[in-house]
């Protein structure tokens, strides 16, 4: 089935601030072999983008494009070779670029089935989050029942989503965030600890004597030895930490990894390593993709048992594009700013 349709998005045209957003229309073109067309539902704001429009997202295209890390809508036309029993059904993608737009162009193999009952805000909530929030706690941490994680960040969207899935795995969290946020972190069931305090380390300590078996740090920097430094033995360090806003990029970035590999060096029983939530896919791209259906149909199951709560600081059309990002960028939400085109 094809169908040629005008698709509105919101291009990133160079390096600018959240008012330097602009808007576009184009004519799509049918659905090539192997392709879908999206109409999109929601889609949502990341750090991503700030990384992005500060040009500071390794590997990110060249200006302009459109930004948007994931989406999720329905299946309106399939190209040749695609299923057509995907024709009005709900799917979820990661895309890394391209979803804040009103219509989208994917390969089927791109694309997660998307259950019945939650709406599509909730479901966009949980993809780039849930996804980056299960593989780190899961593959790479590999968490077990009545142990304790750190989860810097915890008020924000994968912040939220990790101590969910977390708690649901019989773990205790220990998470810092700002105090304004402590009361909603403690109805979810988590321990919070003031993020400027300090003696941060201490009251880690004092809530996990003899210290936490993982850290989930996005902080980087000097941040990363007082992680090391709150595990206990045999506990797993995962950074996923985006890169700062000012100095060179790729010598930041190597050194992070370098000082994750040589913490790996020392005789302690502990271990640290870079989580991307993209990392494989050039190298096992099979694999990749396998890890993604799997772990992104747990992530929805859950939110489908009403396990998961998605956290939505805000629900709003693409057209607010400027207010949706500053608010984003505002670090005074819990959860995530859901577009809405």
């Amino acid at each position: 089935m094809t169908s040629s349709v005008s698709t509105t998005e919101v291009v990133m045209p160079g390096l600018v601030g959240p008012d330097g957003f602009e808007t576009r229309r184009r004519v799509l073109p049918d659905p090539a072999p192997g392709e879908v067309l999206v109409t999109v539902e929601a889609t949502g704001i990341s750090f991503a983008e700030h990384a992005m429009r500060l040009g500071r997202y390794p590997g990110q295209p060249s200006f302009p494009f459109v930004p948007g890390y994931d989406l999720v809508g329905a299946v309106t036309a399939t190209g040749p070779g695609a299923e057509a029993a995907l024709l009005g059904h709900r799917v979820a993608a990661m895309t890394k670029t391209g979803g804040w737009a009103t219509h989208a162009l994917l390969k089927v193999a791109d694309v997660v089935p998307v259950p019945a009952g939650p709406d599509s805000a909730e479901v966009e909530a949980l993809v780039v989050n849930g996804l980056t929030a299960y593989q780190m706690l899961h593959r790479r941490a590999k968490v077990r029942a009545g142990q304790t994680i750190l989860v810097h960040g915890v008020n924000g969207g994968v912040g939220t989503t990790l101590s969910q899935l977390a708690l649901h795995a019989g773990v205790r969290v220990i998470g810092t965030s700002s105090p304004r946020h402590h009361e909603a972190l403690r109805e979810l069931g988590v321990l919070p600890v003031d993020y400027n305090d300090p003696d941060l380390a201490r009251r880690v300590r004092e809530l996990a004597p003899t210290g936490v078996d993982a850290v989930f740090d996005h902080i980087g920097g000097k941040s990363i030895t007082r992680s090391w430094g709150l595990l206990a033995r045999g506990g797993t360090l995962v950074s996923y930490a985006m890169l700062k806003d000012t100095g060179p990029m790729i010598p930041a970035f190597v050194a992070l990894l370098g000082r994750l590999a040589w913490l790996n060096v020392l005789p302690n029983g502990r271990r640290a390593g870079f989580f991307d939530v993209w990392g494989g896919k050039l190298l096992r791209p099979k694999r990749f993709r396998s890890n993604l259906h799997q772990d992104l149909s747990t992530v929805f199951s859950l939110l489908a048992d009403g396990i998961l709560r998605p956290q939505i600081a805000a629900r709003l059309p693409l057209t607010r594009i400027q207010e949706a990002v500053e608010l984003a960028e505002s670090h005074t939400i819990v959860g995530k700013v859901v577009l809405l085109p």
